[in-house]
């Protein structure tokens, strides 16, 4: 099994830091502190619906040309993300909740890059198996104007 190293997630955040131009001081930080607080939101509210069982809203968070990378799954796209999200959801015998602590959001214009750690808890808070994934989210804001998942790579921690 291929495992992901740290320098590709590097070189991706390198790459989308250099890619994004600096702003100058007033409006333009508002607008950037306004757009982090809706993807810390849309982020938080992702973790919400999936905890809460809500297999309609877990695939809204996702652009329609999603493309992630997932140290335990194959590459996948929007269809395989939402169809696994649900299988989980659909497991009457086992209770999987997230968890989601936001470490950086770098926005620039209509993308942004997030990094992040999913704490995943099979069973209870109090007596489950809990893991981390790292990740890194690239955000678009849509035509529509929601902040969606175009891009995620996401690798356990140990």
């Amino acid at each position: 099994m291929t495992r992901h190293a740290a320098l590709p997630l590097a070189s991706v955040a390198l790459a989308l830091a250099l890619a994004m131009p600096l702003r100058t001081a007033g409006a333009g930080e508002a607008a950037q502190a306004s757009d982090a607080a809706a993807i810390r939101a849309r982020l938080t509210g992702w973790a919400e619906a999936f905890n809460a069982g809500d297999a309609s809203r877990v695939c809204d968070l996702f652009a329609d040309d999603l493309q992630s990378d997932v140290e335990t799954a194959p590459v996948g796209d929007k269809a395989s993300v939402c169809a696994r999200l649900k299988a989980a959801l659909a497991k009457p015998d086992s209770r999987l909740t997230y968890a989601v602590a936001i470490h950086d959001i770098l926005v620039s214009g209509d993308m942004a890059a997030v990094r992040l750690t999913w704490t995943s808890t099979l069973g209870s808070s109090d007596k489950g198996e809990s893991w981390a994934e790292q990740g890194l989210d690239v955000f678009r804001r849509d035509p529509d104007g929601v902040w969606r998942i175009v891009r995620y790579m996401a690798y356990g921690t140990r």
